[in-house]
């Protein structure tokens, strides 16, 4: 246990300051600060907010998350960062931060992909990930298939939403049926006591001529939209629990649909579904009864994780340090559409080429030659 590396994470890809403490695949820490409430109002989450959000919570978070973990930032091997796919003033908090504290310890920094750290979180559930794995992941930014090799190097993308992902058509169908924001969560309440074939929705990207592995949502939002439209336009009222069971259930179905069938033509025995739509109930059961009948195991962790935190960016860094990748440079800097094929970003310095582990990283911790400066 103690020859594991013990490193930080922090996540700022949105509106959550997750910061997490891993040890290996053991997780130590996982402490959030949320502006989810500051949003609400909006109804929906507004970057300048969630950017100075961040910056009154990461400190006190930081501190929490070593407090909780019971250990001291003296001890970390590393601190990883989100450094995108995000808002891009939100990720810049937390790489800036990410960076004082890296050089102020003397410690080695590395800049990690928020959708392979999605998938990479499994660890600290259900043991190392099998490789390869396909990830489903399923949120407000993003609804997409990968096929993960090598999580610190080789995740290739399957498929992608085509327009709004999976977690945004919920809020929208949430705020058409006046329950507020976050939908996801209220949705899923709703849905438990609604009849999922009341109304039969459409399934998008089903076709036989359409890509295989790809997601469209904007068709089924609209089409709910209208739904609800006519009937209040008719004066009737809106069975809002069947409307959201019928919603659910065409999302969910699509998404399981495709992959389970991506996991068969690829020959993938494990299926991960990962990202905030993954807490979601009937996602789960319905991926299980899938899965199962496909002769694939599912692996989901618990809903917390699920959602932004900061231990799946800790996870992915304990998995950097263990598997010798190369730290990033001081020049690292937020992308807010940095694609999954980047799971790492070594940096502009060492010509951010992909490091497989054959040492050609360029290591900064090398450059400190000052004593620690954090006390």
């Amino acid at each position: 246990m103690a020859d594991e590396p013990l490193v930080l994470g922090i996540e700022t890809s949105c509106d959550e300051t997750g910061v997490g403490v891993v040890r290996g695949t053991t997780l130590l820490a996982d402490a959030i600060a949320s502006s989810v409430d500051e949003h609400a109002r909006f109804g929906g989450v507004v970057p300048e907010v969630a950017s100075r959000a961040h910056l009154e919570a990461m400190v006190p978070t930081i501190d929490r998350a070593l407090q909780e973990a019971g250990v001291s930032a003296k001890d970390l091997d590393g601190i990883a960062v989100t450094a995108g796919p995000g808002l891009a003033g939100a990720l810049l908090v937390g790489v800036s931060a990410a960076k004082a504290y890296a050089y102020a310890l003397g410690k080695p920094l590395y800049g990690v992909n928020h959708l392979a750290s999605h998938i990479c979180v499994d660890q600290l559930e259900h043991g190392a990930l099998p490789e390869p794995t396909m990830a489903l992941l399923v949120s407000g930014g993003h609804s997409s298939l990968l096929l993960s090799t090598d999580i610190t190097s080789d995740v290739r993308p399957m498929g992608a939403t085509i327009d709004d992902a999976a977690g945004e058509a919920f809020d929208k169908i949430a705020r058409v049926l006046n329950l507020g924001f976050p939908g996801g969560p209220v949705i899923d309440r709703y849905a438990k006591e609604g009849d999922p074939t009341a109304i039969a929705f459409p399934r998008g990207l089903t076709g036989p001529r359409d890509p295989a592995y790809d997601f469209s949502f904007s068709g089924l939002k609209t089409a709910v939209a209208r739904w609800i439209e006519a009937k209040r336009a008719a004066g009737e009222d809106v069975p809002v629990r069947d409307v959201a069971a019928s919603f659910q259930e065409a999302v969910v179905d699509v998404l399981t649909r495709k992959a389970v069938r991506a996991c068969r033509d690829e020959g993938v025995d494990h299926l991960m579904i990962g990202g905030g739509v993954a807490a979601n109930s009937r996602l789960r059961a319905l991926a299980q009864e899938r899965c199962e009948a496909a002769g694939i195991r599912l692996r989901v962790p618990r809903p917390k994780l699920c959602t932004d935190n900061g231990a799946m960016v800790a996870a992915l860094g304990a998995e950097m340090v263990a598997r010798g990748r190369s730290a990033s440079d001081w020049d690292l800097s937020a992308d807010s559409s940095l694609p999954v094929t980047d799971p790492h970003v070594p940096g502009v310095a060492s010509g951010r080429a992909h490091d497989h582990g054959h040492g050609h990283g360029h290591d900064h911790v090398h450059e400190v030659s000052k004593e620690n400066l954090y006390s």
